[in-house]
């Protein structure tokens, strides 16, 4: 297949529309569904993300996506308990894929409410599973279990989008886009990210732990396939945070703090022990939690809210919620270009951030290094800015 008719471009009336590959073939295959421009913007990106994680942990790698950016990004490493709860996750043996995806959706469930799915490997009936209960547009995989096949295709009453990528699929050096009739390109972003990548710690604190290295390798991966500026906090094996496509970098690391901060609270026994309606759908529960974890609820909002439950919880108390956040230790973050105040450093230290990465060369480096100091971080220099635009 040489090209692609679209349906339309980003809105309806952006039309014509279509997808092709000026070098040759795509290396999409179309299985089921009629894709949009921006699930192909979503797919396309994600793949990368998904494959380079892969590439660089050994392990299968998942994202979800939402507009351009991964709402969550994650390695094929077994749930526990609370998270198998808190993801409502039934199986207690979930396939490495399965649990990478479990996981990237976890990181943010309001986010990847409608979410394109990217999975490095073969899509298996565990995976399928899943994703038959969640709220999907599509997936982007190298191939699929035929069981799992179907069960995706019954998705959205027979649409749902589903795209079987070449693994061996390399793209040209050059990269191009028209911008109001302006050709611009340059050379792709081919930067590799490594373990090594983490070598140069300028901090005190010289200690990076192997699971710490593994969780800034899926932060700054994440990084290069987020809309700039952006930051990443990343835990267990997978992100919790993303603030993406933000002018302010200090604004980026409120955004991402705040989710993670939910997503440590997610799993509160308040939380877990929430007794719902009988009948409410998980997108509801989703946006039960998020107002239950809002300081900020306004008074209809607590009327609905409170009406969704058998037995209303009670609230947690702001100490109560700085403990249980306190109680996570030695969360990772990674920022796609330097820090030029220390404000970044000062939010992350509420989050449990104890490693961080960050490609370094501001004027002020030396105060942020010695904020870092401060808090007992270890924070190492990529020398690598990930902009992505």
């Amino acid at each position: 297949m040489h090209e692609l008719a679209i349906k339309y471009g980003c809105n309806p009336h952006q039309k014509p529309a279509r997808v092709y590959n000026k070098n040759g073939e795509l290396p999409i295959t179309l299985l089921n569904g009629t894709p949009s421009f921006i699930n192909f913007a979503d797919a396309l990106n994600s793949w990368q993300l998904v494959k380079e994680l892969s590439e660089a942990t050994g392990l299968p790698a998942a994202a979800s996506f939402k507009h351009v950016s991964p709402a969550g990004a994650a390695v094929g490493i077994p749930l526990n308990d609370t998270l198998r709860k808190a993801y409502r996750i039934e199986k207690e043996d979930l396939s490495p894929v399965a649990a990478a995806y479990a996981r990237a959706r976890g990181a943010d469930r309001l986010s990847s409410f409608g979410d394109f799915v990217a999975i490095s490997h073969k899509v298996d009936i565990d995976t399928a599973t899943i994703l038959k209960t969640e709220v999907s547009d599509g997936i982007i995989a190298p191939d699929y279990d035929d069981e799992a096949l179907e069960i995706l295709k019954s998705k959205k009453r027979g649409t749902y989008v589903i795209m079987k990528m070449d693994k061996a699929y390399t793209p040209v050096d050059i990269e191009s886009r028209d911008i109001f009739g302006i050709t611009i390109e340059q050379m792709r972003n081919n930067a590799i990210i490594t373990k090594d990548s983490f070598n140069d710690i300028v901090t005190d604190n010289k200690t990076i732990p192997s699971e710490a290295i593994r969780d800034l390798i899926i932060a700054t991966i994440t990084l290069k396939y987020t809309q700039s500026n952006s930051v990443c906090f990343a835990y267990d094996g997978q992100v919790i945070g993303c603030g993406a496509g933000q002018q302010s970098r200090v604004h980026c690391t409120r955004l991402a703090a705040d989710k993670a901060d939910n997503w440590m609270l997610r799993q509160h026994p308040r939380v877990l022990s929430m007794q719902f309606k009988e009948g409410l759908k998980n997108p509801a529960k989703d946006n039960a939690i998020d107002l239950y974890l809002r300081d900020d609820i306004t008074d209809a909002e607590l009327k609905e809210w409170e009406a969704l439950f058998d037995v209303v919880p009670q609230k947690l108390t702001a100490l109560e919620k700085k403990q249980w956040i306190q109680s996570f230790e030695g969360v990772s973050f990674s920022s796609d270009a330097f820090f030029p105040f220390r404000d970044s450093i000062d939010r992350a230290a509420v989050s449990s951030v104890k490693y961080v990465a960050q490609p370094g060369g501001s004027v002020r480096d030396p105060e942020v290094i010695d904020a870092c100091n401060t808090y007992g971080m270890a924070m190492c220099f990529t020398g690598l800015r990930l902009f992505h635009h």
